[in-house]
């Protein structure tokens, strides 16, 4: 397939998948029209343009600039279909686990702390938030920056902002963001790449998070969550810190069912906002493997082991790690390889 894109009113030819410029000029001097043929978000796109008139009037973009820049940006099926299909969504537990607890990142872990003490050490004492927290989301997330996501971030948001529909809203506010702040730190937006949802650097901080949230942890004047760990630390930490972490407070604690109405207090039933009072799960028959009181609200869940069960009781701290992703199988490995982390670098 021959793509086209548009720039000042001309259309321009661009390779893609395997013609060559001769082959292409070929077909154009045997009566093919390249004007034919638009870019995949060229301006024939029914979201184009209502997009261009929104950057140009909330932001002050250039219709010409946002449309010359959308009219390079390729749709990618695979994005597509991998966000439609997260591994926390369909696989159990004791699968999903075993991608991220091994030795291999617990030791990366390690080694990732003994070269970012200092940085580290700051955090916790500037933003209340444990070394082996931030250290474990940037390993959960990128393998301590190995992999960061060879998606183009332009493609990511716009193939899920324009072709997505169950989340096209929020990814459009995303490219939003992205715009802006590209052209706020200076950077070419064709050249960035993520994860295929658009999620950037060593934290894979979303763009509004970035916005929100990305600190010069090592005060050289620029926001650097791509190439620079330091600041991927201190943005790390300063998400959570503004997500109300708790220093030192118990994160999960295990518990036994009994009776058949245990299943009523699942948090995972209602979504992750539900809350059940340690006493309400008590009546229904949940024992909790830890001294919490009566009034606290927890969250409370079940996961599949591997042919038997396990039980957990949610707290706070828990809940702030599925504001990084709303999932808690998500954060309980981020919990438990953090725990596995500080366990490693203490022997």
């Amino acid at each position: 397939m021959i793509k086209l894109f548009r720039e000042s009113g001309f259309c321009m030819i661009n390779n893609l998948t395997g013609w060559s410029r001769q082959q292409t000029a070929a077909l154009v001097l045997a009566g093919f029209s390249p004007c034919l043929v638009a870019a995949d978000y060229g301006e024939e796109h029914v979201a184009v343009a209502p997009f261009v008139a929104e950057m140009q009037a909330e932001h002050g973009f250039p219709a010409q600039y946002v449309t010359r820049l959308l009219a390079q940006a390729e749709r990618k099926q695979s994005i597509i279909d991998a966000i439609s299909r997260p591994a926390e969504r369909v696989r159990p537990w004791h699968e999903y686990r075993k991608i991220f607890i091994t030795d291999k990142r617990i030791a990366g872990g390690v080694e990732f702390w003994e070269r970012n003490a200092e940085a580290l050490s700051r955090a916790e004492q500037e933003f209340g938030v444990e070394a082996e927290v931030i250290i474990a989301i940037i390993g959960v997330e990128t393998f301590y920056g190995g992999n960061k996501g060879s998606h183009r971030v332009i493609d990511a948001l716009t193939t899920l902002g324009f072709d997505y529909p169950p989340r096209a809203d929020f990814f459009r506010r995303q490219l939003k963001s992205y715009l802006v702040l590209t052209r706020e730190q200076q950077v070419d937006p064709l050249t960035l790449t993520g994860s295929y949802a658009g999620a950037m650097g060593f934290p894979q901080f979303i763009p509004s998070s970035y916005q929100a949230f990305a600190v010069d942890f090592d005060g050289d004047g620029q926001v650097d969550i791509w190439n620079n760990q330091v600041d991927a630390i201190g943005s790390a930490a300063n998400y959570f810190a503004e997500h109300k972490w708790r220093h030192g407070a118990t994160v999960a604690v295990p518990a036994t069912v009994t009776g058949d109405q245990f299943r009523e207090g699942l948090t995972i039933e209602e979504g992750l906002e539900a809350r059940r009072t340690v006493a309400e799960l008590k009546a229904l028959g949940w024992d909790i493997q830890h001294e919490l009181a009566d009034e606290d609200e927890v969250m409370a869940f079940e996961f599949d082991a591997d042919g038997k069960m396990e039980y957990w009781i949610g707290l706070h701290n828990l809940h702030v790690i599925t504001r990084y992703n709303r999932s808690v199988m998500y954060a309980m490995v981020v919990h438990q390889l953090a725990d596995l982390i500080r366990e490693a670098k203490d022997q």
